[in-house]
């Protein structure tokens, strides 16, 4: 939610010692982290994680989901798994889209760098006008705002503005932890994120935020 990232080999560590499952939920990272191969290639474990998942939605751009894991894993989940066994596949389309898709992040690496880059320049401008931007060590950069009213009145006011950021409040996040989350792309200019930070000056001083 947040863009931080979890202590992944200590997982895998304690994992090996106790004989358990490792199980990631890559949804945030695929496309983003291990230079777009996700969160458990960024830490250097391939291999050493039983099950990855994710989603095709976010940094892929398409629709759908996907699990990663061994021959044997993949087997059985074709023949035991309820959610795959009663949805639909993706349609020819969306699976060429895809593919497509994995292809830019393999053969332009340049885009995913831009997108580390915007995060970095979104993050240190909001935090330099005064907001609180959490831990996050990811491109997504969240305004902690606090109340859940503010914080919906501070994305109403930032989409009236024209910056569209969603507010995220209670229960999706504790009570009295109400942000907005930003995620910048890489195909944000400076220019345009030098807008995006005025706007958020503007309203953060407009509702007292700031």
């Amino acid at each position: 939610m947040d863009g931080d990232v979890a202590n992944i080999p200590e997982i895998v560590k304690i994992a090996e010692e106790f004989n358990l499952i490792t199980y990631i939920d890559d949804a945030h990272g695929s496309g983003v982290m291990g230079a777009g191969a996700g969160t458990v290639k960024h830490f250097g474990l391939s291999g050493q994680v039983d099950l990855q998942i994710g989603t095709l939605s976010k940094a892929v751009g398409v629709v759908g989901g996907y699990v990663a894991g061994s021959q044997k894993l993949i087997d059985w989940l074709k023949v035991r798994a309820r959610p795959f066994l009663f949805s639909t596949s993706l349609t020819p389309g969306a699976a060429a889209a895809c593919l497509e898709a994995f292809r830019i992040m393999e053969n332009e690496p340049e885009k995913i760098a831009k997108v580390w880059e915007n995060g970095r320049y979104l993050s240190e401008g909001l935090a330099k006008l005064g907001f609180d931007t959490g831990k996050s060590d990811t491109p997504i950069t969240p305004c902690i705002i606090g109340d859940e009213n503010l914080t919906q009145r501070f994305s109403k006011r930032l989409i009236e503005e024209g910056v569209y950021a969603k507010s995220i409040v209670f229960p999706t996040v504790p009570l009295g932890t109400g942000r907005v989350r930003n995620m910048p792309t890489a195909a944000h200019t400076k220019e345009m994120l030098d807008v995006v930070l005025s706007i958020y000056e503007k309203v953060g001083r407009e509702l007292g935020v700031i």
